[in-house]
């Protein structure tokens, strides 16, 4: 491909998602960048990107001592070396308590913890947090959806809330409006 192309191409789509990013609001969630903690191949692409799954961790921005990690597929391909492919739903989640609970404010229940776009425009991911009152129990859910159809894909991971050295645990109703 001449490179003349593969320039306007990458214009275009970086263009194009600046423009998507400047229609939508910015929320605490969507500012937190990821940590990519690593990528594996799953599929061989001779002359472009392989497909890859892809590791990923942070910080809950509301409960400090709560992180969660997350795996996502990631396209090769054509599509994928310009960042226009999209991305399948899948996604597995996994968040656990590393140190003493903080929270830092009130939510609400099914607020977004974080939010990714998995194509130019139609579909997202995000990953939402709930509280158990009843068992004092934090629960992630991750999942994707779609503008005109949703998907069913998604994974759900708790994360009780306990003691840490002399801290007592605190009550996650006392957060929730």
């Amino acid at each position: 491909m001449p490179k003349a192309i593969v320039r306007f191409s990458k214009a275009r789509a970086a263009g194009l998602a600046l423009l998507l990013g400047a229609c939508a609001p910015i929320s605490a969630a969507q500012a937190q960048e990821p940590d990519l903690i690593m990528r594996k191949s799953t599929v061989f692409k001779l002359l472009t990107p392989n497909d890859k799954l892809a590791v990923y961790g942070l910080d809950d921005p509301l409960v400090e001592g709560v992180a969660c990690h997350y795996t996502v597929p990631e396209r090769g391909g054509v599509a994928g070396m310009f960042g226009v492919a999209e991305e399948r739903s899948e996604v597995s989640l996994a968040c656990r308590q590393y140190g003493p609970i903080r929270f830092s404010g009130k939510a609400e229940q099914g607020d977004v913890v974080f939010r990714e776009r998995r194509s130019l425009v139609f579909k997202k991911m995000q990953i939402v947090r709930g509280c158990d009152t009843k068992r004092n129990v934090l629960v992630y859910m991750a999942y994707s959806d779609r503008l005109i159809e949703g998907s069913p894909q998604n994974s759900t991971s708790t994360v009780p809330i306990m003691t840490w050295g002399e801290a007592s645990a605190p009550k996650c109703s006392e957060f929730i409006r």
